[in-house]
């Protein structure tokens, strides 16, 4: 019986990767994401075909869905791809990803035969309920940060195209690990359990509260999905996520008490000395260049609660979180991984924080594959031209067709380095390269000489198509760190040639 097919973007996150790991031998898997499987650390499986994709850019997401469409339907796409930072700010990134990302892929799922397209929100698009009060499926997500603004325009723009094919969304708690890997909850964490005068501060009564779920539960409930596509009503919301709000006094008594056997009392800060502090550690972090986590914007949410109600989620789709997943429950094992790994918890939750590029690589990838032609015929012309600098007089022993075969064998690994940020693609190429040309009697010189060429053309074509100065700048950076690299491993393959010594300890005595 033939796996069920689906596509997931934003595989490279958090939920994706989890998702993955989960349904990667019960389905066939097309995973769409700005960045390299080894980037991000996503298993690499026989059902997962990993594609480098930007959604914000129409033209390669078209030509991807269409090979995707091209071997054959879809039975569901999961839209997990979305920015969010916590500094406050209106950052481009929600209208190009969340909101035109997600637009391009609505539109160009339309002729995928989908029977289920989820579209991932959030719980934080909601406001804050009124005290008694709690968000339900029915709560409408007019929260005013710039991330909830980019979330209510997704949730209506799935709704307009549920007309076209079926559609639910999925509001989410915030989701945590046993490694942590959510910043606000990593932040309270590294403060309440380190030694330093503030270790015991809670801001304002501790009353602040929102929910919380573990990724297990993310991803089981993704798949309880899965298995019950034809349930939901097209357009239809669900609250993944337990009932209620965690306050961080909880929190702060969970974890100390999991870390030193018993439950510390902490210090209130009141808000208005709590406002203070944060606008004045925030103008001192924008002095000296390094920011704290918390901003000044946070203080408006002082003890408020972000209280939900996901009864009709569960009664529609016969899912609960289950309990020993509840995050007081789990805390003694984030507790632990922080004392007993304390490298690999920081390396974690520092990379959960880390956002990625503007999706440089993948638009000069694309700007390459789009030029890869000319700047083939510039190079080829280069090497075979009497009229230039002899230099390359060796090349012209070659007929065009065969070093038009070698010129974009090195565009094609120069293209895939560009894309995943990895060298290999181009130290491999070249040493292979060098081994080769020192058999067929080339210098040093003249390989090096070829590969500066190459690098100097792709960047010269590249800029003929006028891109912005941040793109501009970062295409000369890229293409030339990565001729850079493959001209060293010409050097370094070339100096263990002629010395005759294999051995790569030789050198060295």
């Amino acid at each position: 019986m033939a796996r069920p097919r689906i596509i997931v973007t934003g595989a490279s996150g958090f939920v994706g990767r989890h998702l993955l790991d989960e349904i990667k031998e019960c389905f066939h898997v097309y995973a769409l994401a700005r960045r390299s499987q080894a980037q991000c650390g996503a298993p690499v499986h026989p059902n997962i075909n990993w594609t480098q994709v930007d959604i914000a850019e129409s033209e390669p997401l078209a030509a991807t869905l269409e090979w995707i469409r091209a071997e054959g339907p879809i039975d569901a796409f999961i839209h997990l791809a979305a920015h969010y930072d916590f500094t406050g700010k209106n950052n481009p990134e929600y209208q190009r990803t969340n909101i035109d990302g997600l637009y391009n892929t609505l539109d160009f799922s339309q002729n995928l035969g989908l029977r289920r397209f989820i579209f991932a929100s959030s719980l934080a698009a909601c406001p804050f309920p009124a005290p008694g009060s709690s968000i339900t499926e029915h709560t409408l997500p007019n929260a005013k940060n710039p991330y909830a603004c980019s979330k209510r325009a997704g949730e209506s723009m799935v709704r307009v195209f549920s007309d076209s094919f079926p559609t639910c969304i999925v509001r989410f708690a915030a989701l945590y690990s046993d490694w942590c890997e959510y910043p606000p909850l990593f932040n309270f964490l590294s403060n309440w359990l380190s030694m330093g005068w503030n270790s015991r501060m809670i801001a304002g009564r501790g009353v602040f509260g929102i929910p919380y779920m573990h990724i297990r539960c993310a991803v089981s409930f993704l798949c309880h999905l899965l298995q019950n596509l034809d349930l939901p009503e097209s357009g239809e919301i669900f609250n993944a996520s337990p009932d209620g709000a965690v306050t961080v006094r909880e929190l702060f008594d969970a974890c100390t008490l999991a870390c030193y056997g018993e439950r510390r009392s902490p210090i209130q800060v009141p808000k208005i000395v709590t406002r203070g502090w944060l606008h004045i550690q925030d103008t001192a972090g924008r002095a000296i260049g390094r920011r704290p986590f918390e901003r000044p914007w946070m203080a408006r949410y002082l003890d408020q609660q972000l209280v939900v109600d996901a009864s009709q989620t569960r009664r529609r789709l016969d899912w609960a979180t289950r309990p020993r997943f509840n995050i007081l429950r789990r805390m003694p094992f984030l507790v632990e991984n922080l004392r007993t790994q304390p490298l690999r918890w920081t390396e974690v939750n520092h990379a959960a924080m880390r956002k990625e590029d503007s999706g440089y690589g993948l638009k000069i990838h694309w700007l390459l594959e789009k030029h890869q032609d000319e700047i083939c015929r510039r190079e080829v012309e280069t090497l075979l031209s009497k009229d230039t600098d002899p230099t390359f007089g060796t090349y012209q022993r070659f007929d065009r067709q065969e070093i038009t075969v070698k010129v974009l064998g090195a565009i094609r690994n120069l293209r895939r380095t560009i894309r995943t940020r990895e060298m290999e693609p181009v130290g491999g190429h070249c040493r292979g390269v060098a081994r080769d040309r020192f058999q067929e009697g080339f210098s040093v010189e003249e390989v090096c000489a070829a590969f500066s060429s190459l690098g100097a053309i792709a960047i010269e074509t590249l800029k003929e198509d006028d891109p912005p100065p941040k793109l501009e700048r970062a295409l000369t950076e890229r293409i030339t760190m990565a001729i850079q690299f493959g001209i060293d491993e010409v050097l370094d393959e070339y100096e263990t040639l002629t010395t005759g010594d294999n051995n790569p300890c030789a050198r060295y005595q």
